[in-house]
């Protein structure tokens, strides 16, 4: 179950119910601060939602002052919580990235003998256009395989780089993580991106592409169709300069907000 956590007019969130039933026992979480999930019509403190991991009240001592909270999850009232990167950013990162795709694609493509490819076509509509079109999709098909994985390895280098972007994402200054926050593993960037493959069939090269970007401007997360798939999240900021990660597990860092 993935419950969302409200502290301070914000949201936080989804963790698994195991890691705030942890929290609540060792006091990161206070049974007092909201949570919700999916099929509730509203939001319940957590001492309600898991009665049996909230901490026994401990006696204070005649006179003691009450300590402070804990920071939820390592997040303090001055780290920044990160946004979803909106529809318009991402397709901006999309064109800036598709012209720069296009230049070494274009070289690659010429080299191996995509002009030659479209000459001999024009030259054999005239006589027999049914040929002509076979001829020119077997000549074409071998490059239209290199051009698209010149434009995978571009993306999955990339998006699992320190930088956490491509150059056209860094241009308009968003990232892409993992649904903790984290740099992407090599792995997860090339699962990401195999949608990428489809752009084999050359008249959907451009269109099948915006089909997955189109979600990103009506889903909650801002998601495309492959950052649903890969667990993904395309968040504003560099990530030189992102929020400082919350804890997860007591230790390493996770956050989405």
């Amino acid at each position: 179950m993935q419950v969302w956590i409200g502290r301070n007019g914000e949201r936080f969130g989804p963790y698994r119910d195991d890691e705030i039933r942890q929290w609540l026992r060792d006091g990161t979480c206070r049974p007092e601060e909201l949570g919700w999930y999916e099929g509730m019509t509203d939001w319940r403190p957590l001492g309600e939602l898991f009665p049996e991991d909230r901490p026994a009240p401990a006696e204070a001592a005649p006179g003691a002052v009450p300590p402070p909270p804990p920071p939820f999850m390592g997040i303090t009232e001055n780290t920044v919580a990160p946004e979803y990167a909106g529809f318009w950013l991402r397709f901006g990162a999309w064109v800036i990235d598709y012209i720069l795709i296009t230049i070494p694609a274009t070289f690659v493509a010429m080299a191996m003998g995509f002009q030659h490819a479209i000459t001999t076509l024009f030259s054999q509509m005239e006589t027999d256009q049914t040929a002509a079109v076979s001829a020119y999709l077997e000549q074409a098909r071998p490059i239209s395989y290199v051009v698209l994985l010149i434009g995978f390895a571009y993306y999955v280098f990339f998006e699992a780089s320190k930088w956490q972007a491509t150059p056209g994402k860094l241009a308009v200054g968003i990232r892409v993580t993992d649904t903790s926050g984290q740099r992407l593993t090599v792995a997860r960037a090339a699962g990401r991106n195999l949608i990428r493959l489809a752009n084999a069939v050359p008249f959907l090269s451009v269109l099948l592409p915006m089909v997955f970007y189109v979600t990103a401007a009506f889903s909650e997360r801002k998601q495309g169709v492959h950052d649903m798939l890969a667990g993904t999240y395309v968040l504003s900021g560099r990530a030189d300069t992102r929020a400082t990660p919350a804890p997860r597990n007591g230790a390493s860092g996770s956050f989405d907000a």
